[in-house]
């Protein structure tokens, strides 16, 4: 039995969803957030020494990092579903999404999170001070990065729909956290039409929605 170490409100819904895409028997280990800090609990770093979420284990098999457990699942589990032939164009693409969509895609998201939560975390005194920086690091950094990242991806949706190939694979999976965070904080979707079109197809999704019920509320569903 695989047994996911779960986080509230974190990116290892993808897991929960990528399991329910492929019928795999499951159960869930919850965690929740400090509500002031919004860090994970210390209890995770009893699985994994980062205290990082998500983690699964898979009999003796402990694994981390969303993407090397989605590639764990794909190559245990999936057979010839939610990926394209192997050694092929879109083979390739899938394998990129699977490391861009943590790479260069949250890097900006995670800064943008951090600078929008700088001043109200500053002492009073110097609360000005941090406002001012953090509305200048946004401006004339973080923001113009995600709108080339939203651009890039609203250009690789026009050919199919999806990120790899012509089909629902896992690299969509793994591109909906990004998707989902920047579209509340970096574009509109009525401005993205493809990207909004992204997400109105993988919300309803029958395994999307049965993770939800597993995995608890999400904010960004």
């Amino acid at each position: 039995m695989i047994t996911v170490h779960h986080l509230n409100d974190s990116r290892s819904q993808r897991v929960l969803w990528l399991l329910e895409e492929l019928g795999l028997p499951y159960e869930i280990k919850k965690y929740q957030r400090d509500a002031k800090t919004y860090l994970a609990p210390p209890e995770l770093r009893a699985i994994h020494p980062l205290g990082k979420s998500p983690v699964i284990e898979d009999g003796d098999i402990i694994v981390a990092e969303t993407g090397a457990i989605v590639e764990h699942l794909l190559t245990t589990y999936a057979g010839d579903r939610l990926q394209p032939p192997a050694g092929s164009a879109d083979d390739r693409k899938l394998t990129y999404w699977l490391h861009y969509a943590e790479g260069s895609a949250m890097t900006p998201l995670l800064l943008k999170l951090v600078f929008g939560r700088l001043p109200s975390g500053a002492p009073a005194v110097i609360r000005p001070i941090a406002k001012a920086i953090a509305a200048k690091a946004q401006s004339s950094f973080i923001d113009p990065q995600l709108k080339a990242h939203a651009d890039y991806w609203e250009g690789e949706l026009a050919a199919t729909g999806w990120f790899a190939g012509a089909e629902f694979t896992a690299a969509d999976i793994m591109m909906s956290f990004p998707v989902e965070a920047a579209a509340q904080r970096a574009f509109r979707r009525a401005e993205r039409p493809r990207l909004d079109a992204f997400l109105t197809a993988i919300h309803a999704r029958p395994a999307y929605q049965r993770a939800l019920e597993r995995g608890g509320p999400y904010s960004y569903a």
